[in-house]
């Protein structure tokens, strides 16, 4: 279907029909009326301006601003594509996030002026960041750019793929593109943020959608959530398929195995490029079904029917949830929920129908403690050992709604993500010497993966036979091996590109090549505070501060005479003071000579006063103890 005229309004195709499917703002009603009332909207209008009758406009956008760029993308891509040939200009395909890392997660794909945006993740601090919330991409050039963006495509609902959509969308309003529970998800985490006028447009596996110059089609995947997809960009220069995150799982426990059919026919119609994740690029085979972890704990139930049973698993993982709700069932077990985001997935996917929980079996955590542990089974966050989750306190026993016993068995249903190793193995060390039985991914197949393994790469890339390559969702040694899987499989080494964060890669008639980089990096939140990695003042004081201590000296001194009217108070905090030693005493005694020597100059201010103590007592402090403090002095003049 030929788009003559197009505003930024989107167009939503089922199943490549032609027939138009609803806009979805918010609900499915809400969005009828907002387009009834729209289309009346813009009929009057056209009546009053004599003009004719063409695409409408989305919520909040000026009908001017629409025509214009209009008139930009037909000097661009939209014009090529009305013509029947390729685009002259390359597309750009620019990773602001999840190369050469496992997390945050964001590509922008650009022709002329249209941007499509894939993703908006977030990852989690590391040990270097202090005090930090969340890390997200810097989406500068996305704010530079906000006129081209025409939406945001989010292929599956955990928090690397869509973490970050609030604080993508408090700065550019674009319509949100998911399937149901990946846009409920999307939703909680809208609320939080309080925006509650993003335009979330349902999609389903099937779909097709126009954005600007750009046709995207959604393909049904497997992954460790329900309602993953990949997808299928048509551009002006060939078509490019992102996998989005994926495995090949043929018996799945819900909803339909991966569409390996339509994507054999994508790769028999042809396609330019392969953005394909390498998460599990090093394993060898394929990855186990889901169907694998429900017969291991349907075992387990089984060999506990005495015990109280603990399950911690990623929240996300609705299909895993679904499991142990119907294993509850069948033995007879009430389920309590521990953790916020447990509740927030688990209220979200029921809603929704994701989520199946016969009426009377879920029941408050705190009223756990009126039955019988064999009456109790609790799924709890904590999986990854994070240190304020309901297991890990539980692990310490900080947790009064639920204290461990030795009648409890605790099942950690996931595998460790890398980096995260040493907590977790913390928490089942804390867990066993409270008593309990512990059971983990060593032991039993009580975790599979929702990634594919190389055997499952190899059969996507037969199938699509792309003619170029770019390995994306991996540290940098996932890329080169997933560069070389490529190899092996006969691409050539020139048609493959391993890019980082900020790159910008150009794929036109004549090839692929990296172009001019683009502003990119890294965000840290804080609260409600927003810093950037690379430049932080703040990261680098909390850093100095966590490794060195800190010294403050407060100091009263006379504003006539410049004298001191009492003792300086010396205060250390985080600093190890060697055993003997009365560095305090000396300290005070720097204070006092550094104010006696600044006296002799009637016009000293109390920046200079603080600065000559700094100076004197840090290089007092080295010293004595090669160690380099922060040194703060505080001047009052009375």
């Amino acid at each position: 279907m030929e788009q003559k005229k197009r505003g930024n309004a989107p167009q939503t195709v089922k199943g490549g029909t032609g027939r138009i499917a609803p806009r979805f703002i918010g609900n499915a009603r809400q969005a009828e009326k907002q387009g009834g009332a729209a289309k009346e909207s813009a009929v009057r209008r056209q009546q009053q301006e004599g003009g004719k009758f063409g695409a409408g406009s989305v919520k909040g956008r000026e009908p001017k601003a629409a025509k214009t760029q209009v008139r930009k993308e037909e000097n661009t891509g939209a014009k090529d594509a009305k013509k029947g040939r390729r685009g002259r200009n390359p597309v750009k395909i620019i990773f602001l996030g999840g190369v050469g890392e496992i997390g945050k997660n964001m590509t922008a794909i650009e022709y002329g002026n249209d941007i499509v945006v894939i993703d908006a993740g977030l990852t989690f601090p590391d040990e270097e960041l202090p005090g930090i919330d969340l890390v997200i991409p810097d989406i500068s050039y996305l704010v530079a750019n906000k006129h081209k963006v025409r939406g945001l495509l989010i292929t599956h609902g955990h928090e690397d793929h869509v973490g970050g959509i609030a604080y993508l969308l408090k700065e550019i309003n674009v319509p949100v593109y998911g399937t149901k529970l990946t846009l409920a998800l999307a939703d909680n985490k809208l609320r939080e943020q309080h925006i509650n006028k993003a335009q979330l447009i349902c999609v389903k596996p099937g779909d097709k959608i126009k954005l600007g110059c750009f046709g995207v089609e959604f393909i049904n995947v497997n992954h460790s959530i329900a309602g993953a997809v990949a997808l299928c960009l048509d551009t002006p220069q060939g078509r490019i398929f992102h996998s989005g995150d994926f495995k090949i799982d043929l018996t799945p426990v819900a909803g339909k195995p991966i569409d390996l059919a339509r994507i054999a026919e994508i790769g028999r119609e042809g396609v330019k490029l392969l953005l394909c994740e390498s998460t599990n690029v090093e394993r060898p085979g394929y990855t186990m079904s889901e169907t694998v972890v429900g017969t291991t704990l349907d075992h387990l139930f089984s060999e506990n029917t005495d015990r109280r049973i603990i399950v911690a698993t990623f929240a996300s993982n609705v299909h895993r949830l679904q499991q142990i709700v119907d294993l509850a069932v069948k033995y007879r077990r009430k389920v309590a929920l521990s953790g916020r985001s447990m509740l927030n997935v688990v209220d979200a996917a029921s809603k929704i129908g994701e989520l199946s929980i016969p009426e009377g079996v879920l029941i408050d955590v705190e009223k756990s403690k009126n039955y019988f542990d064999r009456e109790i089974v609790i799924v709890s966050t904590g999986s990854q050992g994070e240190p304020m989750s309901a297991l890990t306190r539980m692990a310490a026993g900080e947790f009064n709604k639920v204290t461990i016993g030795q009648n409890d068995t605790i099942i950690i249903s996931a595998s460790p993500i890398p980096g995260n190793e040493k907590m977790v193995y913390r928490v089942i060390n804390n867990l066993y010497r409270k008593g309990a039985n512990v059971v983990y991914e060593t032991l039993e197949k009580i975790h599979v993966s929702g990634h594919a393994c190389q055997e499952e790469l190899k059969i996507l890339h037969s199938l699509l036979d792309p003619e170029y390559f770019i390995p994306v969702h991996g540290e940098y040694r996932h890329l080169k091996r997933h560069a070389q899987l490529a190899v092996e499989l006969g691409m050539s080494e020139n048609n493959i590109l391993l890019p980082d964060i900020g790159n910008c890669v150009e794929l036109s008639k004549t090839g692929m090549q990296f172009g001019e980089s683009v502003s990119s990096g890294s965000r840290l939140v804080d609260g409600a505070s927003l810093e950037d990695r690379e430049n932080s003042i703040v990261m680098k004081d909390r850093k100095h501060l966590s490794e060195d201590g800190i010294f403050v000296i407060t100091a009263c001194v006379s504003e006539r005479s410049g004298d001191l009217l009492s003792d300086p108070v010396v205060v250390n905090r985080g600093f190890v003071m060697p055993e003997n030693a009365d560095y305090l005493s000396d300290i005070k005694q720097i204070v006092v000579n550094s104010v006696d020597q600044t006296n002799v100059r009637a016009d000293v201010n109390n920046t200079e006063l603080a600065a000559a103590i700094k100076k004197s007592v840090k290089n007092f402090i080295y010293k004595k103890t090669k160690q380099n403090p922060v040194v703060m002095a505080l001047i009052t003049r009375v």
